[in-house]
């Protein structure tokens, strides 16, 4: 699944080829994704001009007077900008028509998604949709730091890797940035959240926002061309320490990396360097 570098990437790519374009037509090839897609698409989309493309967590929003349309990538996902006379391909679920000046007026936003685990939902202008109601704040703004974090856990007998992965405490770093986190901070994923001090918490807050930050600027470096036919984000080269690694030797210290399942999900640590 995309995590949050990734969307960002979408984010960044998209943004020049679809802000200051107005939607003139809206094409729905089957009625749902992951759940209905709601009639305010087709019926307030068109029309409407699509001033900025922002990212909360791990949903995309393209912003227009009379609302948002609210979009999740899901497991396989992607979103192009094409000449509107691209040949479909299987799973092209979505296209938004945009109108523009100059010679590159005729472009669709084409959402392609095989196994229809994402989503295209509508939020009203001043409402927030319920699924970004009650999320915590994202890890690379002011309101996430080392003392959030101490303050969130206190109490908490979960593991600190799944306690991370909460929606509810900080948004979008999931299996992947969470176990790179931890490995880098030497924090155990097993350790329980309430147990973690301030000043490692102040370690993991300021790896997270390290590593994420890194992941991005990769995904910038790799950018595909998104008008092209082909186009797709470039996600960034993955440089993983500990992610996938089970059983390899520790960058660090050469021990075989332990794995196990914490919260449902693939978990990967050192034994030595991580308490």
């Amino acid at each position: 699944m995309p995590e949050l570098p990734e969307v960002e990437t979408t984010r960044a790519g998209l943004a020049p080829h679809v802000e200051g374009r107005r939607v003139r037509a809206v094409t729905l090839r089957r009625p749902d994704l992951r759940w209905p897609i709601p009639p305010e698409i087709s019926a307030t989309l068109p029309g409407q001009r699509i001033d900025a493309v922002r990212r909360r967590a791990k949903y995309l929003l393209l912003d227009t007077a009379a609302g948002s349309a609210l979009l999740h990538l899901g497991m396989s996902g992607s979103l192009r900008v094409l000449p509107a006379d691209t040949p479909l391909r299987d799973h092209d679920h979505v296209d938004l028509v945009l109108d523009g000046g100059g010679p590159d007026s005729k472009r669709v936003l084409r959402f392609n998604d095989p196994r229809r685990f994402g989503c295209l939902l509508w939020q009203p202008t001043g409402e927030t949709h319920a699924l970004l109601r009650g999320l915590g704040p994202e890890p690379l703004s002011d309101d996430f730091d080392g003392d959030y974090l101490f303050a969130r856990s206190r109490g908490r007998s979960a593991p600190v890797k799944a306690f991370l992965m909460d929606q509810r405490i900080v948004v979008g770093v999931g299996n992947i940035y969470v176990a790179e986190a931890l490995f880098a901070a030497g924090v155990s994923p097993l350790r329980a959240a309430g147990k973690v001090s301030r000043e490692r918490y102040a370690a993991l807050a300021a790896e997270i926002r390290r590593i994420l930050g890194h992941a991005i600027a990769r995904g910038g470096t790799t950018l595909r061309d998104f008008i092209s036919p082909d186009g797709a984000p470039g996600y960034f080269e993955q440089e993983l320490s500990a992610y996938g690694r089970g059983g390899e030797p520790c960058p660090r210290c050469g021990r075989p990396l332990k794995q196990a399942a914490i919260a449902q999900r693939a978990t990967v640590w050192c034994g030595g360097c991580q308490r």
